[in-house]
């Protein structure tokens, strides 16, 4: 059952904070014999918070902490969730290794940011695990080698709620998340939200607005242009609520950058980019795909960026221009001109269209 918070949604935090938090944990157990509770963290844009541990286990050569996910006021089905991390000691030189435990998926399938066989440990929270292994081994003088087994209990059913079995992740769910920071969703909050940074651009008659569908492309978008964190409009996945509010509110320019999967959605048609509420139409992405692969395995693709490896760059244009196409149709003739930006996972700009 979703819930309803009155008043200002709480943020919340990632499965990959919290486990980088328990990773910590565990880590520290190992290196000082305690578990630091509550344990702290630093995450990417420079947050500290701190996590209470509900799992402490440990043994010879190895230590695992747990933390109750908090998702904050967000609907998401892995609140409440535990997220156990175990922390074995390694051969030296082997680095830091990760390894699927209860409840965590397994890759299976190309297109995602891991190669088949891998778990499903995206790569952000990877790093942030990494950096505090190696923030502890540094302070104590260990080596760092180690390998980290990320558990989620239930997990395997809580993952027939989500998308990972049709992208091939079997097993359980994803340990996701790229600020470790889970920002409350709410269709009408969010889209209030984006109505005011409008409001607030032509307020300060900015002539130049970015909007990005996450982190990876607003960084992009910035960094094309030098636009100041004031010029960027707080998109995320309403495309929609973001144009129509622009038709009767237009800015001169508007520059939207976002992923290859996501775009090609709104190059299809699609307003809301959200994964629970639009998907890709493989057969169109094959049409548009004509003369650059052979269609059958643009349909037969497991995601969006697998058909762009099939395909090549010249893929990533057509949905540039595709979605620039739907951005204009959606404005409706109003004074604003658009470029969109089809970004990869490393942010750079691999389709542009229009300026």
């Amino acid at each position: 059952m979703t819930r309803k918070p009155a008043g200002e949604l709480r943020r919340g935090w990632t499965t990959g904070a919290c486990a980088t938090a328990a990773t910590k944990a565990a880590y520290a157990r190992l290196l000082t014999g305690a578990f630091p509770d509550p344990v702290a963290i630093t995450l990417p844009k420079g947050e500290t918070p701190s996590f209470p541990l509900a799992v402490r286990q440990a043994g010879e050569g190895w230590a695992a902490a747990g933390i109750v996910k908090d998702a904050g006021d967000d609907p998401d089905v892995t609140h409440g969730a535990t997220v156990i991390a175990r922390v074995a000691l390694a051969a030296p030189g082997t680095g830091v290794k990760f390894r699927a435990g209860e409840g965590v998926g397994t890759i299976t399938k190309p297109g995602l940011p891991l190669p088949p066989g891998e778990p499903a440990i995206n790569p952000a929270p990877r790093e942030m695990m990494r950096d505090v292994v190696a923030e502890l081994a540094t302070a104590h003088g260990a080596p760092g080698d180690v390998e980290i087994t990320i558990s989620i209990p239930g997990g395997t059913e809580i993952a027939r709620q989500t998308w990972n079995g049709r992208l091939g992740i079997v097993g359980g769910l994803s340990v996701l998340g790229t600020t470790g920071v889970v920002r409350p969703f709410s269709c009408s909050a969010w889209i209030a939200s984006i109505h005011r940074g409008i409001d607030v651009a032509r307020a300060e008659e900015l002539s130049h607005v970015g909007a990005a569908t996450g982190a990876t492309s607003e960084a992009a978008v910035r960094e094309l242009y030098g636009l100041p964190e004031s010029s960027m409009l707080d998109m995320g996945d309403f495309a929609g609520g973001m144009l129509k509010y622009l038709r009767a509110n237009p800015l001169p320019r508007l520059t939207i950058g976002g992923g290859f999967g996501k775009m090609v959605k709104l190059s299809q048609g699609a307003l809301d980019l959200h994964s629970g509420r639009s998907q890709v139409d493989f057969g169109q992405l094959a049409e548009m795909a004509e003369g650059l692969a052979d269609p059958a395995r643009i349909r037969g693709a497991n995601t969006a960026a697998e058909a762009l490896e099939i395909a090549g760059p010249a893929l990533a244009q057509r949905v540039a221009e595709g979605a620039r196409k739907t951005a204009l149709e959606t404005l409706g003739g109003a004074p604003v001109e658009v470029e969109v930006l089809v970004i990869d996972r490393k942010g750079a700009i691999v389709g542009r269209a229009g300026f």
